[in-house]
């Protein structure tokens, strides 16, 4: 496990760089400063420009979030961990629906990568899934029940934290350690579009909830000006 504190309070926030090019990519991240925030690179991204993206951010000092949720049997999943490591990712995760075995499995990889600082997470219940979705895949419980479920087997596993919606933040607070990362995203400033997230939330809100990173998209990306628009969140973070 890795100390979260020092890095969460200069920069929680995780920009969602969801283009189809490398090229849209790049030009997105020019206009940000790797100082205030890291970056996440999703399935689009980087199936379309594979390791590349990774090597283009991180010369600009930009953190980056591998989001790929592996989900697979371990071995593969372990490979695929370490793969994103020697890479230097930041952080990568897993869907921890993939189970005990699989998430032991790819931490006890990742132990073995010489000096090793990337986080490994895993995402509970997609921000887009209701209850009815849960049913539909023989899951009748509550999503809630089952995010809590599902990051209590994380942590035993020895994972660095989870992907969880802000809704949940305050009851995983009360289960999970201090130092077990809680990333966050369908966060959106007061009278944003909420998109196509079902759960949301201000920043200020779910940093005082206890999330330890935010994944904003679209109200960062889209904004006129999106380094305005990323000190306008500064502004809701300090303000609260």
């Amino acid at each position: 496990m890795h100390s979260q504190a020092s890095s969460t309070k200069q920069k929680p926030i995780i920009v969602a760089l969801d283009y189809p090019s490398i090229e849209q990519a790049m030009k997105m991240a020019n206009q940000l400063d790797p100082s205030k925030c890291r970056v996440k690179v999703g399935k689009e991204l980087f199936t379309r420009s594979g390791p590349a993206i990774i090597e283009s951010l991180s010369a600009k000092g930009f953190d980056v979030f591998l989001d790929l949720k592996f989900h697979d049997i371990p071995n593969t999943v372990a490979k695929a961990v370490r793969a994103a490591a020697e890479q230097g990712v930041w952080m990568v995760n897993v869907h921890a629906s993939g189970g005990r075995k699989m998430m032991e499995c790819a931490a006890n990889e990742l132990a073995k990568v010489v000096d090793n600082r990337t986080l490994l997470i895993a995402v509970t219940v997609l921000t887009s899934m209701q209850r009815s979705d849960l049913v539909e895949i023989g899951l009748d419980v509550d999503p809630q029940e089952h995010v809590r479920r599902l990051a209590e087997l994380t942590q035993k596993s020895g994972l660095d934290g989870v992907v969880c919606s802000a809704q949940e933040v305050a009851m995983l607070r009360k289960i999970v350690s201090s130092d077990f990362a809680l990333v966050t995203p369908g966060i959106r400033l007061e009278g944003d579009s909420s998109d196509d997230q079902q759960r949301i939330m201000t920043p200020g809100s779910a940093l005082a909830l206890g999330s330890s990173y935010l994944v904003i998209g679209r109200p960062i990306t889209k904004a006129a000006s999106p380094m305005a628009a990323l000190l306008a969140i500064e502004n809701d973070i300090a303000q609260a």
